[in-house]
């Protein structure tokens, strides 16, 4: 009997085998078409060679507006779960913004089509028609081998479930939140990952491609759900969208098998953050007075409070709270915009900030009176401890700006002189609080007009008295006035972006430029 029933057993693998070899349709080739070839320098349509080494499927989208179908591309597409043994390109979702299916097989992208799963009502009993004696038997037979096939499926099917990078998207339960509401989700957007660009304690910020377009996925982990949340909610206030804030796209929450994600998905800069790129490059002065400008605009923005003439919030003002070049990006003509908004905090006119710790942030870049832990939790000290940081990148620009010397020194962080890259708490405090060390400034600095001022922009920005700061407002017409000084200096050499040591003349005259400034600008200075 047991050697009957091992028999048996080999006989039920035999079409499990071939049932696990047809499970994987082979993809080497797709119909190719792009309604944006002319954007992307590439062919209309035609043949795309799937490559790699995962497992790979067809694609195509479209959009159908009133009944009048338009493509948008179709292609090769990764390995993707939602794809997984379909023989045909079908989208089986009601109503998307965008039509989007995947299929196995080569060219099954060739023809598309829209069948929306709806759950028929059932409206009576089913009428079973007889069969033969002889068709009975034969399906009572295979029944026993049927069922070890399915259960072999499904152990199969479940093993590459844990496995896929993409799955369905579930709303947070209220065990979850804590009793608090969180942020309403979309549908999951068809995202392809591509490059890890950035790897830090909240989890990783990815190059993504989004249909035809590259866009930033930043990934948080569980533990850093909070952030994600308070980044959508910054995102989603009225009145914040701007030219030198960071643009957002969508958020989701992904999950795949026991694992959970939060995806946030903003426009993608190829320059990457204001960090990355000074280590690799270096400023002219113009370039340098393009950063600070905007930077420091998009800051002034940031801590804006907008009321419409109707007494009405507009918008209320932001206090970022980890400014630092790393949380800068660039876009490709240096505009920057300000980015990471994890620890954020709104501001209405006449209500308290609530119970907002202020000891957050990065550590290099705090501000005095965090490190000593005397913050007063008011709206106004959260501006200035920005302000404070906002003094350091300009340091670091200044650090790496070929104005007066064509070579400069390699990239550095504040305090990395005194304290190295590896800094404690007690360090900053013993050399910030107690020592009132600030980054060093080269003497050749105050020679150059512009960066004189500059000099004194930062001096008054990282002022130990957090009320002697100026406002973000202000170091953007500082940046400007420094501009103007520069330019006007160096019309005799022709030459406004790159101005060497000046003579005596120049030398009165920018500091009569720059006294004239000082006093004009002083007023503007963040007052409590």
């Amino acid at each position: 009997m047991a050697a009957s029933r091992c028999a048996m057993l080999l006989l039920m693998l035999v079409p499990l085998v071939s049932a696990a070899s047809v499970l994987e349709s082979h993809t080497t080739e797709c119909e190719y078409f792009n309604a944006h070839w002319q954007k992307y320098n590439t062919s209309r349509s035609g043949t795309e060679g799937c490559e790699g080494d995962k497992r790979k499927h067809c694609f195509a989208s479209w959009t159908n507006n009133s009944g009048s179908v338009e493509l948008v591309r179709k292609g090769c597409w990764l390995d993707d779960f939602n794809c997984y043994n379909r023989g045909e390109c079908t989208e089986t979702k009601e109503t998307p913004s965008v039509f989007f299916c995947c299929c196995e097989g080569n060219f099954c992208n060739k023809k598309f089509n829209h069948m929306p799963v709806i759950q028929p009502a059932t409206t009576g009993p089913v009428a079973v028609s007889s069969r033969p004696s002889a068709f009975n038997t034969a399906v009572y037979s295979f029944i026993p081998i049927l069922a070890v096939s399915l259960v072999a499926l499904l152990v199969f099917w479940v093993y590459r479930q844990r496995k896929v990078p993409y799955a369905q998207v579930e709303a947070p339960s209220e065990e979850e939140s804590n009793g608090a509401s969180s942020p309403p989700l979309a549908e999951l957007k068809p995202i392809q990952l591509l490059e890890v660009k950035a790897m830090g304690h909240f989890g990783s910020v990815w190059k993504a491609r989004l249909l035809g377009d590259l866009v930033a996925v930043k990934i948080f982990t569980v533990k850093e759900r909070r952030s994600w949340e308070n980044e959508i909610d910054i995102f989603k206030t009225a009145g914040v969208a701007h030219e030198n804030l960071l643009h957002f796209i969508a958020a989701e929450k992904r999950v795949s098998g026991l694992d959970t994600e939060y995806w946030l998905i903003t426009t993608f800069h190829e320059k990457g953050s204001l960090a990355e790129y000074l280590k690799g490059n270096v400023l002219s002065w113009r370039e340098l007075c393009h950063v600070a400008e905007t930077m420091a605009r998009g800051l002034a923005y940031l801590h804006e409070d907008i009321v419409s003439p109707k007494g009405e919030l507009i918008k209320p003002a932001i206090a970022h709270r980890d400014i630092k070049s790393r949380n800068i990006l660039l876009k490709g003509d240096l505009t920057a915009c300000i980015a990471d908004f994890g620890l954020a905090v709104k501001f209405a006119p006449g209500k308290p900030a609530g119970d907002t710790h202020g000891q957050v942030g990065t550590l290099r870049y705090m501000a005095p009176e965090i490190l000593e832990g005397a913050i007063h939790f008011q709206r106004d000290s959260f501006l200035r401890i920005d302000v404070y940081a906002l003094g350091l990148v300009l340091w670091e620009l200044a650090w790496r700006c070929t104005v007066i010397e064509e070579r400069v020194g390699e990239f550095s962080l504040p305090f990395e002189e005194e304290l190295g890259k590896h800094l404690s708490l007690e360090e900053m405090q013993d050399l910030v609080v107690q020592k009132r060390v600030r980054p060093t400034m080269k003497d050749c600095w105050r020679k150059h007009p512009g960066m004189s001022l500059l000099c004194e922009t930062m001096e008054e920005c990282w002022d130990h008295e957090a009320e002697a700061r100026l406002s973000a407002g202000c170091v953007e017409e500082r940046v400007q006035t420094m501009r103007r000084i520069s330019s006007s200096s160096g019309n005799n050499n022709n030459n406004a972006g790159s101005i060497g040591p000046v003579d005596d003349g120049t030398a009165v005259l920018a500091m009569a430029i720059t006294s004239l400034a000082n006093g004009h600008l002083a007023a503007e200075r963040l007052q409590i």
